[in-house]
């Protein structure tokens, strides 16, 4: 009788990092390529990192800050508005950017996937950090905006990077979901597009929550993004820090979809290579 080896999730999920660590060479040199390969015909080459985000972060300061005067209650600075919604809508970005990249990861890389033996797993990692790079990019801007604006926030800057960790645990975890999902049923990509557009405007990105009706309000608290952004914009806008206990129903939800994501790439890893 043949003997069926079962691993605990615990060790199953430790055997998946395990194998991260050992193809980091793997890994580093697909996110070099893909850098590369980017900007490989451009005149200005890897200037468009900078470029890009540079004329967004210049677009909301003149539109918002100059042409529509736009100020937000208790924030006396002409930044106001400009500052609140870089907040917002620049994590937010990186979020929607993970999250549309997991979900096509193994479908855009059938054919590697299908003629190279490696860990799958190593796939999502290298989509994580090619999009954390265009982030921290984009992030430098931001803050060197907030220098020289004299808007900077101070020490508590730093309460930004655990929020960030739990935005990029909840995008990982709801993305692998998605991801898997997507190689045995097509519609769930188109789906998705779909359901971020909705989710966009549920989340208090271009609007403060504290100027939305009570009734909708009690709604949006669900949306496990808002606690998210609303400490974003306190903490760039008025250098305050984040309510912690506002943040664990987010965490609990992340613990929740990266447990099941992982789960379910575990148990369908080996069939994803036949349906591609």
């Amino acid at each position: 009788m043949q003997k069926v080896e079962v691993r605990s999730p615990r060790l199953a999920t430790a055997g998946m990092l395990a194998s991260v660590w050992q193809y980091r060479s793997f890994i580093r040199g697909s996110v070099i390529r893909e850098f590369q390969s980017r900007y490989r015909n451009s005149l200005l080459g890897g200037l468009w990192t900078l470029l890009n985000p540079l004329a967004m972060i210049l677009i909301y300061t003149l539109i918002f800050s100059q042409v529509m005067q736009a100020r937000l209650p208790g924030v006396e600075t002409p930044f106001a508005y400009s500052i609140f919604l870089m907040a917002g809508i620049l994590p937010w970005n990186f979020f929607i950017d993970i999250l549309n990249r997991f979900q096509s990861v193994f479908l855009e890389n059938a054919a590697l996937i299908k003629k190279i033996n490696f860990p799958k797993i190593c796939l999502p990692v290298i989509v994580l950090i090619n999009c954390s790079i265009n982030f921290a990019i984009v992030f430098v801007l931001f803050l060197s905006f907030l220098v020289f604006s004299n808007q900077f926030p101070g020490w508590v800057i730093f309460a930004f990077i655990p929020v960030l960790i739990l935005q990029v645990a909840l995008a990982m975890g709801l993305g692998i979901i998605v991801g898997v999902l997507n190689v045995f049923f097509r519609d769930v990509g188109q789906f998705f597009a779909i359901f971020l557009q909705f989710w966009f405007w549920l989340t208090p990105v271009v609007y403060s929550i504290t100027l939305v009706p009570e009734v909708l309000r009690q709604i949006l608290i669900f949306n496990p993004m808002t606690p998210i952004i609303v400490a974003y914009q306190g903490i760039f806008l008025q250098a305050q820090e984040p309510s912690w206990l506002s943040l664990w129903p987010t965490l609990v939800v992340a613990i929740l979809l990266n447990a099941l994501g992982l789960r379910l790439f575990r148990k369908h890893q080996v069939e994803m290579v036949d349906e591609l």
